[in-house]
């Protein structure tokens, strides 16, 4: 246990990135991407992936690197990342993980839950129903035969509804009773820094981040992925929205607002998330970087 995973977690628009990079630069080290859409090479502006600049100040993994046509998962992320993890332990005692999508984040600091096969027809019925009954009638469902889950998962996300209802259904418990078993022990220690500020300052960060993605060409970008649409990786706050806006059932000024309310409420839901792991260290996001090193340090010894 003589290497150190950093990682990084906390809400949208945080500041995790820029921490990323001065802690690397500091550790003299690398950093792995969590978060799952910034994986996608056509998604740059609407997942606020880092800048050409941030990419070259410290050397990144799982940036931009699988296309949105591409099928990709957490448990196939789970087992690239352990594998650049375990090759760059050779040469780096620290190396540093930053992102907010905790499912993705716990893959790898955790192992993934294992869940019993289920019969495919009780999927495909699923996903009948959503194109048919809509989303929010699966959310309802989930509610009546998993409180837990519909509570804890990104419950605005199709695919992981969908996941959830088919482990409620095929085995006849609920999907939360088959999270937190068995959990791997990996072969380094894992310290996690989390970045946090108050509600309405959280809320304002958003806000203005969604104006400076619209001005720097958003809108663009989401009229070039719109005959993509259809696929999961679009299924994005920040896309979703402007799709709705594209196919002329908003106004431009609605779907913007929508993107704000929904990160907004995205970001609750990542805060729910990381609040859950105890031994977090929790710091403001102005707080300087020697004191979070610092005490980083105290961790390591």
């Amino acid at each position: 246990m003589n290497k150190t995973l950093i990682s990084i977690v906390g809400p949208t628009a945080i500041g995790k990135t820029a921490l990323s990079i001065k802690l690397a630069n500091h550790f003299n080290t690398e950093i792995l991407s969590t978060d799952s859409r910034q994986f996608f090479k056509e998604m740059q502006i609407g997942t606020a992936a880092p800048t050409p600049e941030e990419l070259a100040a410290a050397k990144h993994h799982f940036i931009h690197h699988k296309s949105i046509t591409d099928t990709y998962n957490v448990g196939a992320f789970e087992k690239d990342a352990i594998h650049v993890l375990n090759t760059l332990f050779k040469t780096h005692d620290t190396v540093i993980m930053v992102g907010g999508s905790g499912l993705y984040v716990d893959a790898v600091t955790k192992g993934l839950d294992d869940f019993p096969e289920v019969a495919s027809h009780i999927r495909e019925s699923l996903n009948k129903d959503l194109a048919t009954k809509g989303l929010s009638h699966l959310q309802e469902q989930l509610m009546q035969l998993d409180t837990v889950a519909y509570n804890s998962i990104a419950i605005d996300n199709p695919h992981r509804v969908i996941r959830a209802l088919e482990i409620c259904i095929g085995t006849g418990k609920p999907y939360s009773s088959f999270l937190k078993k068995g959990k791997l022990k990996r072969p380094f220690k894992t310290i996690t820094v989390g970045l946090t500020a108050e509600r309405s300052t959280i809320y304002d960060r958003i806000n203005k981040r969604v104006d400076i993605m619209m001005q720097e060409g958003l809108l663009d970008e989401v009229k070039s992925l719109i005959s993509f649409k259809k696929l999961n990786a679009l299924n994005t706050v920040g896309y979703k929205e402007l799709f709705n806006y594209l196919n002329a059932e908003w106004t431009l000024d609605f779907a913007v607002s929508e993107i704000k309310k929904n990160t907004r409420r995205f970001a609750k839901r990542q805060l729910t998330w990381f609040k859950k792991n105890d031994e977090t260290l929790w710091f403001d996001f102005m707080t300087p970087k020697e004191v979070i090193i610092n005490q980083i340090n105290q961790k390591i010894s």
